[in-house]
């Protein structure tokens, strides 16, 4: 039996998650509070979030990728990727391969290493494959992702991360590089260091098997909703390694072979 699609006030939700956001304070899950959400309902909370933190001086500069690991669609029960637009005001610029990220400013944080895209060309789908992703990609970096999330606990499920931005809390990006582009981005090894222990590891192909295809991926959806990748866009490709759980006073080093260290220290 056919679940029954819920009707959903998408500027009341919109402002619940922006309130979680300001105050840090989680919510319950969208999915037991309002009933079974549906994907395209999710994204039209998302969108409203976004559109409301734009007209109140927000500036999206890219987009982010999430659940590109078959452990995490597993368990979420999905089959295909989210994605979440990347804030200007969560963006901390590296300094000599070191930043500071205030651990105040999140509510449960982790950290994932992943690689970013710096779209060069548009990328419009449908259609879109990882060549033509590669082709007009204007160089890659190692990049830090530190995924927070307004519902209460981690308690998500696909919609409620989805609505949540995917889950998106802020980023950083090492030196951009055109020589790593024209390396197999599938082998590319990652460590990452918590306060001096490993405590994750992965490779390129942790994300869709190619980094380079995440970002096919979120083209063709984002053709979707009549949206493409604009030259200057930076798209976070989905993370390499699980995602290590970050509280104040905590340093990482994250390591992406070939690539100088980014070292993210939580203050």
């Amino acid at each position: 039996m056919a679940e029954q699609v819920v009707t959903v006030d998408v500027q009341a939700v919109a402002q619940q998650l922006e309130a979680a956001l300001v105050n840090k304070q989680t919510i319950p899950p969208l999915t037991e509070t309002l009933g079974p959400l549906t994907p395209e309902q999710a994204y039209a909370i998302q969108t409203r979030w976004t559109e409301l933190r734009v007209a109140a001086g927000e500036r999206v500069i890219g987009r982010k990728i999430g659940l590109t690991s078959r452990a995490m669609q597993e368990q979420l029960g999905v089959r295909e990727p989210d994605y979440g637009s990347l804030w200007a005001s969560r963006y901390f610029p590296a300094a000599g391969g070191r930043v500071e990220v205030p651990r105040d400013l999140l509510i449960q944080p982790r950290l994932e290493g992943e690689i970013a895209f710096l779209i060069g060309r548009r990328l419009q789908g449908p259609g879109v494959t990882l060549q033509q992703v590669l082709a007009a990609t204007e160089a890659v970096a190692l990049s830090v992702e530190i995924v927070d999330s307004r519902i209460e606990a981690w308690r998500i499920k696909l919609a409620d991360t989805i609505a949540d931005d995917a889950s998106f809390g802020a980023f950083t990006v090492g030196p951009w590089s055109r020589s790593l582009l024209h390396e197999d981005l599938r082998t590319v090894g990652m460590l990452i260091h918590k306060n001096g222990e490993v405590a994750a590891e992965g490779v390129g192909a942790a994300a869709l098997g190619h980094p380079a295809r995440c970002v096919a991926w979120l083209a063709n959806k984002l053709a979707e909703f009549g949206v493409a990748l604009e030259p200057g866009d930076i798209v976070l490709s989905g993370s390499l390694a699980r995602a290590v759980p970050a509280e104040q006073g905590d340093i990482f080093v994250v390591e992406l072979h070939g690539q100088p260290p980014l070292t993210v220290r939580f203050v």
